[in-house]
């Protein structure tokens, strides 16, 4: 690990100070409470629910009651939500604060999955400005006092970017803070992020903190991405994937720890430590999941890859674990594995999760004809509100 001087590690989020600047990026299916909670067992920030639709959270459905439920452990509980129509975002904001269930909450304008961005939802909604707008307006004013922030991407495709023009729409309804994915909607994943997007965004909003999202690997690459663009903050995803302990190594580089001293501020864990954060997050998925233990082992085998990525665990034993059915038959195939085999270095390095090819976004028709709403899309926006996550 070079030695970096870390920027300062303080970030404001409305009156929530966090004193390393590192946000959990909401995730389908992965930030739920017993991913957040070991993660923060590991380091220090901000962690954010998976996202959660607007429209389900009012109709109160037993899973969006669910995911919004935090573990006391939890002091900053903080929600994503997603949404299309002012009034019912409003209502979902105000059913948070009412019932006292967030002490932050986040909207999603980021999703560029084709089946959320070819009803108007996600990244392809920011096109429509005066919708983006009444939508955070009503969200801020709902809030009150909780701070809200949103996180976006740079726009639909390199010729219809959003990201400044919403940006200054967010910032004048009084947003607590702005991310933003340097990727369109058409990159997917895929590519490099452009950062410079996140220094543009910052040298153009100075009165509300930005933080940068897009590749972030490494407690080297937030650092870097701090001080090349100025970011206030870093909203870290794939990055952590199977790699909870990330969260240790941003705390250190951002408290300015020495990465020469005897003990290094960078978490480089044998395979027994990965095993043993693997049964963890087992043992706090079953938690999730009211104690059913063969859901909570259902859910784990999406993980397997992630964590044992670079580390020698054969494919038969990896097919296997992928099936594990109980946490007694996970720990009989954990003992098989060389619990002191050291960290494997470059081959447990760099990008995680599936980054796609670009694509021309799936779209309403005529959807770019107007940076208005057109009434033929309505409709459309109604059936935009899935339990899809991104950004």
């Amino acid at each position: 690990m070079p030695s970096l001087t870390a920027p300062s590690p303080q970030l404001s989020i409305g009156p929530i100070a966090l004193d390393v600047p590192v946000v959990l990026a909401p995730m389908a299916g992965i930030t739920n409470t017993a991913f957040r909670r070991l993660c923060r067992e590991y380091g220090a920030g901000l962690y954010v629910s998976e996202m959660i639709t607007s429209r389900a959270l009012v109709e109160r459905t037993p899973e969006s009651m669910r995911l919004i439920k935090h573990h006391e452990s939890e002091t900053l509980r903080s929600i994503q939500l997603y949404g299309v129509d002012p009034k019912t975002v409003s209502d979902a904001v105000t059913m948070l604060v009412a019932e006292d269930r967030a002490d932050h909450i986040d909207l999603n304008f980021g999703c560029p999955v084709p089946k959320v961005t070819r009803k108007g939802g996600g990244a392809a909604l920011p096109w429509k400005l005066g919708l983006f707008r009444d939508i955070v307006e009503g969200a801020v004013k709902a809030a009150g006092d909780i701070p809200l922030t949103i996180k976006m991407r740079k726009g639909i495709d390199a010729d219809h970017l959003t990201y400044l023009e919403a940006a200054k729409a967010a910032e004048g309804a009084g947003v607590s803070a702005i991310a933003l994915h340097a990727r369109t909607a058409a990159e997917f994943y895929s590519g490099t992020a452009d950062w410079s997007a996140i220094e543009t965004l910052k040298n153009t909003i100075t009165g509300t903190p930005i933080l940068g999202n897009g590749d972030i690997w490494s407690a080297d690459d937030a650092i870097r991405m701090v001080r090349e663009t100025g970011a206030d903050g870093v909203v870290v995803g794939r990055g952590c994937l199977g790699r909870p302990w990330l969260f240790g190594d941003l705390a250190a580089a951002f408290r300015g720890a020495d990465p020469d001293a005897a003990t290094p501020a960078r978490i480089e864990p044998t395979l027994g430590e990965v095993a043993q954060a693997f049964k963890r997050h087992a043992e706090l998925l079953v938690e999730f999941f009211d104690d059913d233990e063969a859901r909570g082992c259902r859910d784990i085998r999406k993980h397997v890859a992630w964590y044992f990525k670079g580390y020698s665990v054969g494919g038969d034993l990896r097919a296997r674990l992928a099936t594990v059915e109980s946490l007694a038959q996970l720990d009989d195939l954990l003992a098989t594995l060389d619990w002191s085999s050291p960290y494997p270095g470059e081959a447990a390095e760099g990008q995680r999760g599936r980054a796609g090819t670009p694509k021309k976004p799936a779209l309403p028709d005529k959807w770019l004809d107007s940076r208005e709403l057109q009434e033929t899309h309505r409709a459309e926006l109604s059936e935009a509100e899935l339990s899809t996550s991104g950004g």
